[in-house]
């Protein structure tokens, strides 16, 4: 590795002459240009994040080059700690024509709001609930989550998140009036709905709210005798350190997920998740142990009860995903480009979310790899379902695949779509201002 005060541009230099290459080589292998590759190398351009991971895999560097790119980490340690979770007050605003919003306001707000202007309903909870009761909305209510779950690939999270927020607090609820037995799987199944939640509020860009939610799926899961959710809990926190690109955090949370006495697959995801750190600094090696490593765990019969599946359900096979996923950060872009083709190739149709989350990436690949016109042909057919999910975790990518497309204005395909992408990658939130 570099002296870490070493700019960017000399340890390039060194690298190119030490391969034996020109700036005209270096240009065909990264899709730069020579102009702008000189201009790093002098240090009067700074190198974008993704230039750095293309150089990188072209020399070899093993990461050196990602890491002088990389800016100061981000503090993560509101993400790696747990979240204190106490009671919590949420407010639906509905307006005549349309919009509704859902969200939670403080003691003091409600206070001020007066008595007059809240209408308010609650079980006392004084007498036990039926055994019918339980079992009932326990059956009723798995049904309904499978059918949150596919829903929730077609639409925005905004319009699903009530029911599901509500659903949890029933569940958790009627827990309270129930037998032991039922107790235990009321608890559990309201913990799958709030770790849903979690996923959800993070696409609509609130890491506070997301982490919020997670800690509430793990601690509804421990009151029903479940502890291993805590292990996932580090899996989801590492999502959100992942798309802060801080990848010293996402693979320590993630390496903390993976202890022997949690079920196999929370160890496969999180295997999944410490190879996307890995791929985040460059390192192929751990990476692919670790993406090898996730394939044996996740092909073992599931061990995480006879609740919903954890993670997604709509990836045949989520480790070849991943694979595709990193081989783009670890700037092996045509390679990722392939793997991804024959992953989408294998998703329903009706599964949106995962197609554009993918589809996304796929044409950053591709982009990436100089094949332009095919970029843009993978790219407009998903640019309705980017609108339909509303998911800034996707937004992310398709800000990178913008950057990446902003260099060759010169091709129709590009000029077309450059209008509606300038829309769609229009930063809202913290999250979407991601480091590039």
């Amino acid at each position: 590795m570099p002296h870490p005060s070493t700019p960017f541009g000399e340890e390039l230099r060194k690298r190119r002459l030490e391969a034996g290459l020109s700036l005209t080589d270096l240009s065909r292998l990264v899709h730069y240009s020579k102009a702008q590759l000189s201009k790093v190398e002098r240090d009067i351009k700074a190198p974008s994040r993704d230039l750095a991971r293309l150089c990188d895999a072209a020399l070899g560097a093993d990461g050196a080059l990602i890491a002088l790119s990389t800016p100061a980490t981000v503090d993560s340690s509101t993400v790696s700690a747990p979240v204190r979770v106490e009671e919590e007050n949420w407010m639906m605003q509905l307006s005549p024509d349309g919009p509704s919003s859902f969200g939670h306001v403080g003691r003091r707000e409600v206070m001020n709001a007066g008595a007059a202007a809240l209408m308010t309903w609650r079980s006392d909870g004084s007498g036990p609930a039926s055994p019918a009761a339980g079992t009932g909305m326990l059956e009723a209510s798995r049904l309904l989550f499978t059918h949150y779950r596919r829903l929730g690939q077609a639409v925005e999270p905004g319009l699903l998140l009530p029911v599901l927020i509500a659903q949890t607090h029933t569940l958790r609820e009627l827990s309270g009036q129930s037998d032991s037995g039922t107790r235990r799987h009321l608890l559990a199944l309201g913990s799958r709905y709030a770790e849903y939640v979690g996923w959800l509020v993070q696409e609509t860009g609130d890491e506070r709210g997301a982490l919020w939610w997670t800690q509430r799926a793990v601690d509804l899961a421990a009151a029903g005798g479940d502890q291993a959710l805590a292990g996932y809990a580090l899996v989801r926190r590492a999502l959100v350190t992942l798309y802060r690109e801080d990848a010293e955090q996402t693979v320590a949370l993630a390496r903390r997920a993976q202890s022997g006495v949690l079920p196999s697959r929370i160890r496969g995801l999180a295997a999944q998740r410490e190879a996307q750190g890995h791929a985040l600094a460059g390192d192929v090696g751990a990476c692919l142990r670790a993406l090898d490593r996730a394939r044996t765990l996740l092909a073992r019969p599931n061990d995480g009860g006879d609740g919903p599946v954890i993670g997604s359900m709509h990836l045949p096979d989520s480790v070849g995903m991943v694979t595709g996923w990193c081989l783009v950060d670890l700037g092996r872009p045509r390679e990722a480009g392939e793997e991804l083709d024959r992953q989408l190739s294998r998703v329903g149709p009706d599964a949106v979310r995962t197609q554009v989350r993918y589809g996304v990436r796929r044409a950053l690949a591709y982009a990436s790899a100089g094949e332009i016109d095919h970029a843009c042909a993978l790219t407009e057919p998903l640019l309705d379902g980017v609108t339909a999910v509303r998911s800034v975790t996707v937004t992310i990518d398709l800000r990178r695949l913008a950057r990446v497309l902003g260099r060759y204005l010169d091709h129709p395909p590009v000029r077309r779509l450059a209008p509606r992408l300038g829309t769609l990658t229009r930063p809202t939130t913290p999250l979407e201002e991601s480091p590039s």
